[in-house]
């Protein structure tokens, strides 16, 4: 039961940093655009380090290669399937998916769950590997890089005539899918401890999907590639230090 609730906890409190980040738009309504790229980046770098560090090392040590490599590949690949039949939004790459009725709000929020969702499940899944230490530079590097996507949630809320209120609330409430994800995985490593180097890869193949094939994309798209490398080397450097530190 432990490991359910540090799970459901961790996840919770690193999706709310979702609507933390978005905070900054109480007092200013405009970022530039290289500077939410460099952002992006930067969030990119953390997941990057948390996926490797965290999460694929571990599933190695765990499970040995085989089934990192395997359960990797079968992460990717869900996630890819899930963005392929589930419609949704992006604001700078658009929609994505089958034609939908749903309106842009919703397929926005739909993007973000499907982005946060992996997240979850891979601070849910590493509460159950026992170390303390690895469960929270997990947690931290998802709230770490949950903060500036908030705001990247909110702005483009606030370009479409929402208020401060409900912009914020609605970056808020896509990083609460989160919990659920961490639940899931909780439970899953708590019912059998085997599970635990197929859920770490598992998580770290929906993870990197998602990085490479959308953030990392999104941030070169205006044109400011080069300050989001550098965001992401920035936030890369600081998980790797971080998880020297801590482990």
């Amino acid at each position: 039961m432990d490991t359910i609730y540090f799970g459901f906890t961790a996840s919770l409190m690193a999706g709310l940093a979702t609507g933390v980040g978005a905070l900054p738009i109480l007092f200013k309504k405009k970022f530039s655009d290289d500077t939410l790229d460099a952002m992006l980046g930067f969030a990119a770098g953390v997941m990057l380090a948390a996926a490797i560090f965290s999460l694929l090392v571990p599933a190695v040590e765990l499970g040995g290669p085989w089934i990192t490599v395997v359960s990797f590949i079968i992460g990717a690949v869900l996630v890819h399937s899930v963005d392929q039949l589930v419609p949704h939004f992006h604001p700078v790459a658009g929609p994505e998916g089958p034609p939908s009725r749903l309106s842009r709000l919703w397929l926005f929020i739909i993007a973000m769950s499907i982005h946060n969702f992996p997240e979850g499940l891979a601070v849910g899944i590493s509460s159950g590997s026992g170390d303390v230490a690895v469960s929270l530079a997990v947690a931290g590097a998802i709230g770490l890089q949950n903060a500036p996507e908030g705001l990247a949630v909110a702005l483009p809320l606030l370009r479409e005539q929402y208020s401060k209120r409900k912009s914020i609330g609605y970056a808020t409430l896509t990083g609460l899918v989160e919990p659920i994800g961490g639940l899931l995985g909780a439970i899953l490593v708590s019912l059998s401890h085997s599970i635990l180097p197929w859920g770490l890869a598992f998580a770290a193949g929906a993870m990197l999907f998602v990085i490479i094939d959308e953030m990392i994309p999104e941030s070169h798209k205006k044109g400011f590639g080069r300050k989001a490398t550098f965001g992401l080397i920035g936030g890369f450097s600081i998980m790797m230090l971080l998880n020297s530190l801590f482990a």
